[in-house]
C-alpha cells in the first residue's frame, strides 16, 4: 500500500534485481510548473550546473526531466546509474515567470507528488499543502543512508523564486541559471510534454534506440496544449489571478502503446492506467479550483457584511457583484483547463479503444471477430467502464489484474435477472483469456433461478458440471472447492507440488455462486468465507451473485466476507474510489450489444479447443 506522507516523514524505496532503484516521479499541479531536479552530495550541496538537470540541459545520467511547464510532469529517476558521489537528489518546483501565470502557490491547488515503481505502481505520496507567497517549492527529496535510498516530504517553500531556491542549494550563479531555464521554458526549447515511465530493459543494458543513439523518453500524449484564452480581465482582478491564456497550440497526434513495457499487450494496459490516473489528477484539480473559488466568494460577502459601511446601497450591490464575476471568472478558467485535459484524453481514448485486445476491449469491439484462444494468459481483463460526472462520455476501461487477486461480488439487490446476466458474461471473458484447459467455471444456483443466465455456459459446453443445487449440492461443491484448497495449500508449504494427486484439476476455478444464501448452512458459510480468504491464491477465485440484505440473518459475521469482494453493480453506479485521490468513480458493466451474439460463439471456440486438445 503506498505511503502518504507529510512535511518531514520519509519513506524507504524499493530495492531489487529486477529494475532496482528505476523510479519515476510523477507531479500534479492546478497549474503549469517547471520541474528541476539537483544531485547533491551528503551534505546536499549542489557542485555545479552540471549537477542539474532542467528544461533547459534535462538529461544527466540517472535522471530525466520535463522539458516544459505543465501542469503533470514525469520524472524518470534511476538511482542504481547516478554517480557514487551522489547521495540526495531534490525536485523542485517553480511558476513559470511567464504572463498569465499565478502569482504564488497560493491561489492554486496543491502540487501532488508521487514516487512510482516503473508499473505505475505507488510507493509514497505528498500533497504540498500550507503554501502561501512562494512561487518555488522543494517538494521530495531522495536520500541514500547506509546504502539505502529512501524518500522524504520536504514542502519547502521560496518566496524568491527559483533563484532563491537554487541559491540555498549552493549552486553558484544561481540567479543566471535561473533565469535561462525560465527563458528556455518561455522559448519553447523542447516540446511541451513530460517523459513516460522508462522502458524496461535488461540489467546491465544501456538503453539505446535503433539506431544506436539515445532512446528519447519525450511523452507524445497528453497536457501539451495551453487552455483556450480567457476573456479579458478587469484591472481589479485579484493578485495572483491567472490572466490571459497564450494561443492554443496543436497537441501531438494520440499514439497507443505509448506507454513503457516490453510488448503492446504491456504498454497499453499502463496507458489505460495511465489515462485513469490523469483523469483522476485533472479532476481533483479542477475540483479543488472550484472549492477556492467558491470559497474566496464566501469569505469577501462575508467581509462586506461584516463592515456596515458595505453592507447596503449601490457600493456594497457592485462589490458583490464583483467578487461573484471574480468567482465566475476563476471557474471559467478552471473549466477551460480541464476541457484542455479532456479532449487530450478523448483523443486518446479514440485511438486506445481500437487497439485493445479482446482480454482489454468491449464485447462490441471488431477484435472478437477475429478471436482466438489465446496462448498465455493476459495481464490482465476487463471488467467494465469507469468514469466521472464532469464527462460521463469519457470511459476508462475497468481492468483488473490475472489471476485475480481478489473475488468478485455482483450486486442483485437492483436487478437480480441482469445481475446473473453480467456474471456470466465476466466468467466468458475469464474463459476467454486463458489458454485451453487453464481456466474451469462452476456454478452454485440452489433453486435454480440462473438456467436461463446459464444458458450460454451449458450450451456451449464450457460449463462441464451441472450447476450444484438444493443444499445437498451445495455443501458438496463446496466441500470439493475447499478441499481443493487445502491440498494445494499443504503441497505448496511442503514444496512438493508434485505431490498432488493426479485427478486434481490444477486450472484457476471460478466459483459462481448465485442466490447466496439460499441453500446454505452454517458450516458450509464458513468454508465460503475460508474460501473468499484462502482460495485466490492457490487459484481458486468467487464470482457472488447476492443482495448482502438478504444474508442479515447472519449479522456481521459475514461483514469480512463482503470487504474482502471487489463489488459490481449490473446498472451504473458511483461507489469505486481510486487510488489517487479518492474520487467516487461510476463503475458500468460491460454490457453485450442488443442482437450480438458474440458471447456464445466465443464459447463455443474455448469448448471446441477443449475439445481438441482432449481437455
Amino acid at each position: 500500500m503506498a505511503a502518504e506522507l507529510v512535511r518531514g516523514q520519509n519513506h524507504p524505496l524499493p530495492a531489487g534485481p529486477e529494475g532496482a532503484g528505476r523510479l519515476e516521479i510523477r507531479v500534479t499541479a492546478g497549474t503549469p510548473v517547471v520541474a528541476v531536479a539537483t544531485l547533491g552530495d551528503e551534505q546536499g550541496r549542489v557542485s555545479g550546473t552540471e549537477w542539474i538537470a532542467h528544461p533547459g540541459s534535462p538529461h544527466l545520467p540517472g535522471l530525466e526531466v520535463s522539458q516544459q511547464a505543465a501542469a503533470s510532469h514525469r520524472l524518470a529517476v534511476d538511482l542504481g546509474a547516478l554517480s557514487e558521489d551522489v547521495h540526495r537528489v531534490h525536485v523542485l518546483l517553480a511558476l513559470p515567470t511567464a504572463a498569465g501565470v499565478p502569482a504564488s502557490f497560493g491561489v492554486v491547488a496543491a502540487p501532488h507528488v508521487a514516487v512510482t515503481t516503473l508499473d505505475g505502481a505507488e510507493v509514497a505520496g505528498f500533497t504540498i499543502t500550507g503554501l502561501g507567497p512562494e512561487t518555488a517549492v522543494v517538494a521530495v527529496e531522495l536520500y541514500r543512508r547506509q546504502g539505502a535510498w529512501k524518500v522524504r516530504a520536504v514542502g519547502q517553500g521560496y518566496a524568491g523564486g527559483l533563484s532563491a531556491m537554487l541559491l540555498d542549494h549552493g549552486v553558484p550563479e544561481a540567479a543566471g541559471l535561473a533565469a535561462g531555464i525560465h527563458d528556455a521554458v518561455a522559448k519553447g526549447l523542447a516540446r511541451s510534454v513530460a517523459p513516460p515511465p522508462r522502458p524496461q530493459q535488461p540489467a546491465g543494458a544501456a538503453p539505446s534506440s535503433p539506431a544506436g543513439g539515445p532512446i528519447s523518453y519525450q511523452h507524445p500524449r497528453r497536457h501539451t496544449a495551453p487552455p483556450p484564452p480567457q476573456a479579458a480581465r478587469t484591472s481589479d482582478a485579484p493578485a495572483g489571478h491567472p490572466a490571459d491564456s497564450a494561443p492554443p497550440q496543436s497537441a501531438p497526434q494520440p499514439v497507443a502503446g505509448d506507454a513503457g513495457g516490453w510488448t503492446m499487450e504491456e504498454r497499453l494496459y499502463n496507458q489505460v492506467w495511465g489515462m485513469f490516473e490523469d483523469l483522476a489528477r485533472t479532476t481533483a484539480a479542477y475540483r479543488s479550483a472550484v472549492d477556492f473559488a467558491e470559497s474566496r466568494l464566501d469569505q469577501e460577502l462575508d467581509r462586506l457584511l461584516a463592515d456596515p459601511r458595505t453592507r447596503v446601497g449601490p457600493a456594497a450591490d457592485a462589490a458583490r457583484d464583483q467578487a461573484r464575476a471574480k468567482q465566475a471568472d476563476l471557474t471559467d478558467q478552471a473549466r477551460a483547463v480541464l476541457d484542455r485535459d479532456l479532449a487530450q484524453l478523448r483523443a486518446e481514448s479514440e485511438v486506445v479503444e481500437p487497439a485493445l485486445p479482446p482480454a482489454y476491449a468491449g464485447w462490441e469491439s471488431p477484435v472478437w471477430h477475429g478471436y482466438t484462444v489465446p496462448m498465455e494468459v493476459p495481464m490482465a481483463a476487463r471488467l467494465g467502464n469507469l468514469h466521472l460526472p464532469e464527462n460521463p462520455e469519457l470511459r476508462i476501461p475497468l481492468l483488473v489484474r490475472l489471476p485475480l487477486e481478489r473475488g468478485l461480488w455482483i450486486d442483485s439487490s437492483q436487478d437480480r435477472r441482469l445481475a446473473m446476466e453480467i456474471a456470466v458474461t465476466i466468467a466468458a471473458r475469464l474463459l476467454a483469456s486463458y489458454p485451453v484447459g487453464d481456466f474451469s467455471v462452476h456454478v452454485i444456483d440452489p433453486a435454480g433461478t440462473g438456467a436461463t443466465a446459464l444458458t450460454p455456459l451449458t450450451a456451449s459446453g464450457t460449463l462441464r458440471v451441472p450447476p450444484a443445487a438444493g443444499a445437498a449440492g451445495v455443501a458438496a461443491l463446496i466441500g470439493k472447492m475447499t478441499e481443493r484448497v487445502d491440498l494445494v495449500q499443504m503441497a505448496m508449504r511442503a514444496g512438493a507440488p508434485d505431490s498432488l494427486p493426479v485427478d486434481l484439476d490444477t486450472a484457476e476455478q471460478l466459483l459462481i455462486v448465485n442466490d447466496f444464501p439460499y441453500g446454505f448452512d452454517d458450516r458450509t458459510v464458513n468454508q465460503l468465507r475460508y474460501l473468499a480468504d484462502e482460495g485466490p491464491a492457490v487459484g481458486v477465485h468467487l464470482l457472488m451473485v447476492a443482495d448482502r440484505d438478504d444474508a442479515r440473518a447472519y449479522g456481521p459475521v459475514l461483514d469480512p466476507l463482503w470487504r474482502s469482494l471487489m463489488r459490481l453493480t449490473p446498472t451504473p453506479e458511483d461507489h469505486l474510489a481510486d487510488p489517487w485521490v479518492g474520487h467516487a468513480w461510476t463503475y458500468e458493466p460491460l454490457l453485450v450489444p442488443p442482437g450480438s451474439h458474440v458471447v456464445p460463439q466465443v464459447l463455443r471456440q474455448v469448448a471446441a479447443a477443449r475439445q481438441a486438445y482432449g481437455r
